[in-house]
C-alpha cells in the first residue's frame, strides 16, 4: 500500500509538470508551452486560448517543463528548466543552477525554435522562401460575354540580416456586347526588391519593377532605383518599413516620339500586419516626384488581406491603384484595381 501511495505521488507531481505554466498580474494561470522571448514579450501556446503574446513585464511566474534556452545580458545562452518569480530567474542546466535577475534576460526560446534560429544564421539560397499565389475568375455568358481573370504571385526570403521579394500580378478583362468586343484591362506586374541590414533599424535596397498596362497604352515600363530604409516597427504582430530613393524610369508608350526616361526620387512604406490568428493584411505605398520634368509623378498602392480558410487555403481581397500625374493623349491618369479570389500558401507551412 505504502509503495502504490508512493507511485501515486510520482504520478501526479510528472502530471504538473508536462505543461510549461505561467502566472500573471492579475492571478490568472495558463498551462501551455513556452515558444519565445524576445526579452520584452512572451510567445506562449495555450491548447484552450491557442498563441498568446504577453508583456514580460506582466508576468509574475514562469516555469518550464522542458529545458528552453535562455540567452543573458553577458552574452551566455543556457539550456535548462526555467522558472522566473518576479524578478528571480533560476535557469537549472546539466552543469547547474543559474541564477539571475529577469531584466537580464534577452531571449528565451523552445527547442524548435533554436532550431529554427540555428537554420536561419546560413541558409541556402532555395531555403527559407515563402508566399502565395492568388486566382480569381469570372465569366459571364447572355445579353453580354465577359472574362475576367487576375493572377498574382508573392514570394519572399527572410534571414536574420537581409530580405528577397519578387511581386507579380496579371489582370484581363475582356468583354463581348452585341458583337463588340474589346478589352477592357489588360496589365502585367512584376517586381523585386533586396534589402540588406545595416544596423538593426537601418537598411540598404535595391528594387526594379516591369509593368505593361494596354488600356494606357504602356507597351513598358522599366525602373530600376536604390536607396534607403527604416524599421519604425518590428514584432511579433506589425512589421512596418519606410523607404526613401532613386530611381530611372524609361517608358515605352505606344505610337511615335512616346518614349521618355526620367530620373525619379522614391518615398515609400511597407506594412505588414496580422490583424488576428487567421487575417492578415499587406500594404504599401510608393510616390515617384519627377526630377527630370518638374511638377509630374506617379503613385503606387497596394493592398491584400486573407483569411485563412485551412493552413494552405486562404480568401485574399487585393485593391491596387496606379496614378501618372501626365499620361499619353487619349488615356485616364487612375488605373484602379479590385479583385478577389482563392490564394494558396507556398513554402513550408509552420
Amino acid at each position: 500500500m505504502k509503495t502504490l501511495r508512493l507511485s501515486l505521488v510520482f504520478f501526479f507531481c510528472s502530471v504538473t509538470t508536462i505543461a510549461d505554466q505561467i502566472t500573471l498580474k492579475n492571478g490568472d494561470r495558463i498551462s501551455g508551452t513556452v515558444v519565445k522571448s524576445d526579452g520584452k514579450a512572451l510567445v506562449f501556446k495555450s491548447d484552450l486560448v491557442g498563441q498568446l503574446t504577453i508583456a514580460l513585464a506582466d508576468v509574475t511566474e514562469l516555469q518550464s517543463a522542458s529545458p528552453v534556452y535562455v540567452g543573458l545580458a553577458d552574452g551566455r545562452t543556457v539550456l535548462g528548466v526555467l522558472r522566473s518569480t518576479n524578478d528571480q530567474t533560476e535557469v537549472r542546466a546539466s552543469s547547474g543552477t543559474v541564477s539571475t535577475n529577469k531584466s537580464s534576460i534577452q531571449f528565451i526560446r523552445s527547442e524548435a525554435e533554436q532550431k529554427v534560429y540555428e537554420d536561419s544564421l546560413h541558409p541556402g539560397w532555395l531555403e527559407n522562401w515563402t508566399g502565395g499565389a492568388d486566382l480569381g475568375i469570372a465569366i459571364t455568358k447572355g445579353n453580354s460575354d465577359t472574362t475576367n481573370v487576375a493572377l498574382g504571385l508573392g514570394l519572399s526570403r527572410e534571414t536574420l540580416h537581409d530580405k528577397t521579394t519578387f511581386y507579380s500580378a496579371a489582370i484581363y478583362n475582356r468583354e463581348n456586347t452585341n458583337g463588340v468586343s474589346h478589352t477592357v484591362a489588360n496589365t502585367l506586374r512584376f517586381g523585386g526588391r533586396y534589402e540588406r541590414d545595416l544596423n538593426k533599424r537601418w537598411f540598404g535596397y535595391v528594387f526594379s519593377d516591369l509593368e505593361r498596362n494596354q488600356v494606357q497604352f504602356l507597351n513598358l515600363r522599366w525602373v530600376i532605383g536604390g536607396g534607403a530604409g527604416y524599421h519604425a516597427i518590428r514584432n511579433e504582430r506589425t512589421k512596418l518599413d519606410l523607404l526613401g530613393g532613386l530611381a530611372m524610369n524609361r517608358e515605352y508608350f505606344k505610337g511615335l516620339d512616346n518614349d521618355r526616361t526620367s530620373a525619379e526620387a522614391q518615398v515609400g512604406q511597407t506594412l505588414s500586419h496580422q490583424l488576428n490568428s487567421r487575417t492578415s493584411i499587406k500594404e504599401q505605398l510608393f510616390f515617384f516626384p519627377n526630377l527630370s520634368r518638374g511638377g509630374e509623378y506617379r503613385i503606387n498602392f497596394d493592398t491584400t488581406a486573407v483569411t485563412d480558410i485551412t493552413k494552405r487555403i486562404g480568401w485574399q481581397i487585393t485593391v491596387s491603384d496606379r496614378y501618372l500625374s501626365d499620361p499619353p493623349f487619349g488615356s485616364k491618369q487612375n488605373d484602379f484595381i479590385l479583385t478577389t479570389g482563392v490564394r494558396v500558401k507556398l513554402g513550408i507551412m509552420k
